[in-house]
């Protein structure tokens, strides 16, 4: 990487502080910069602030202070509205409890992405099934896939709107060893094609795939590395 290149996510200063005296300081001055193109892998153990850093870069809560410039965007400045247009438009969401709509198809799942962003597209929807290896289960509703399976629908939908940048949150969590290996290789042919991908995990051997990692304990970066 090289000066060059652009800044897709920048932390200055964040800080998130819960209760009225605040009590807790879920996170600290966080300072942080992701290039477009990297993956980043955000590590550390229960409590230490993971999910708070994934709701503010993913729009899903705003910090108490600092400012989270996304794509060129301060979007601590936004209104809720806003920030909903901003991870429907930007951000592809990959979640460890998978959530599919039980009531619909693989295919399906993968065209509400679609409908919530544009117009939806079945044939668009296939192929991004056919990316991840499941187009032969693309009438198949979620009870009908294995785990694995179902963590492949959730990347093909957030992959569907083309999002500048993909947010992971535990993706092998659910997952037996065979059926991360498999999404794992996902991640990383998404990373050669150019994905900017973050990935809140806690498995180091998750974690050891990213290009850069960075270590959280209470609410603070302790430690960043870089692993290739």
């Amino acid at each position: 990487m090289n000066e060059l290149e652009n800044n897709i996510l920048e932390l200055k200063d964040v800080s998130m502080i819960y209760g009225a005296g605040g009590q807790v300081k879920a996170l600290q001055n966080i300072n942080l910069t992701v290039v477009q193109g990297e993956w980043l892998a955000i590590m550390g153990p229960s409590g230490s602030g993971k999910t708070t850093m994934m709701n503010i870069i993913g729009c899903m809560d705003r910090p108490t202070s600092g400012a989270v410039i996304l794509d060129g965007q301060d979007i601590t400045k936004l209104s809720p509205r806003a920030l909903t247009a901003i991870r429907r438009d930007k951000i592809g969401l990959i979640f460890q409890q998978f959530h599919l709509i039980p009531y619909l198809t693989a295919l399906e799942n993968v065209m509400v992405a679609q409908y919530y962003h544009s117009m939806i597209d079945e044939a668009e929807a296939l192929q991004a099934l056919t990316r991840v290896g499941l187009q032969d289960r693309a009438k198949h509703l979620p009870r009908q896939l294995s785990g694995g399976e179902q963590q492949r629908v959730c990347i093909a939908r957030a992959l569907i709107n083309y999002p500048k940048l993909i947010l992971a949150d535990e993706p092998t969590g659910n997952l037996d060893e065979a059926n991360e290996k498999i999404v794992l290789d996902l991640l990383r042919r998404l990373h050669a094609e150019g994905s900017t991908i973050i990935v809140v995990t806690h498995a180091p051997e998750v974690g050891e795939h990213a290009e850069k990692t960075i270590f959280l304990e209470h609410g603070r970066v302790v430690k960043t590395t870089r692993n290739r």
